[in-house]
């Protein structure tokens, strides 16, 4: 039987902090399961198999699904707020209101708060939009292209639909056309140009220059 670490013991935190843990699954509350049910199918997202008296649906792309059930939380339906990401805000809500989903305006976070539209520079984590579930549960689409440093672990990368790969490679594109302006040579080496690029916005390192 392994010893019992005490609070602020270095080696346990180093321990469990090399463990791989990943989030699966976040559970909404929810007050009628079958309308629940009705509306995430409406968004596209994919119906899984799972054991009697648990539904669930992951988003396009997410590795983390969301679950509801008549007996899964005793928390109030509505209470729950969780974040959507994705790489264009703009794209995401014209699809959201394409599947009748009621969708609020695209805002921007600024030091006075929320002021209507994308944010000018479409600078990532600014761009947002709001939606409800049937019962008042909030998701917040995010806009995110580049990561925060350190928020991919290891440098390790990777896109998980076609549209995110799609449009990496545009934003690639357009700051390689910016690259060769600075430069004014034709860099025949974009290959490897693009590569670090769209490795350093999801690691949140240092792009190429």
């Amino acid at each position: 039987m392994s010893p019992k670490a005490t609070p602020g013991d270095a080696s346990a935190m180093s321990r469990i902090g090399n463990l791989d843990v990943k989030v699966e699954v976040v559970v909404i509350p929810v007050s009628d399961v079958e309308r629940a049910k009705r509306f995430y199918e409406s968004l596209g997202w994919r119906l899984d198999e799972t054991p009697p008296g648990i539904v669930q649906f992951t988003p396009h792309g997410s590795a983390c699904s969301v679950q509801f059930g008549s007996q899964l939380t005793s928390a109030t339906p509505g209470s729950a707020t969780a974040y959507l990401v994705v790489s264009d805000i703009e794209a995401a809500r014209d699809a959201l209101l394409a599947a009748g989903v009621e969708v609020g305006g695209v805002f921007h976070v600024s030091p006075d708060g929320p002021v209507d539209g994308p944010d000018p520079e479409r600078r990532s984590y600014v761009s947002r939009a709001t939606f409800r579930d049937p019962d008042g549960n909030t998701w917040l689409v995010q806009e995110i292209t580049t990561r925060l440093p350190g928020r991919i672990e290891g440098g390790v990368t990777s896109y998980t639909t076609d549209t995110d790969l799609a449009s990496a490679l545009r934003r690639a594109a357009a700051a390689h056309g910016e690259h060769e302006k600075r430069t004014g040579t034709t860099d025949d080496n974009w290959p490897d140009w693009y590569a670090a690029y769209m490795v350093s916005e999801q690691s949140g390192a240092k792009p190429p220059e």
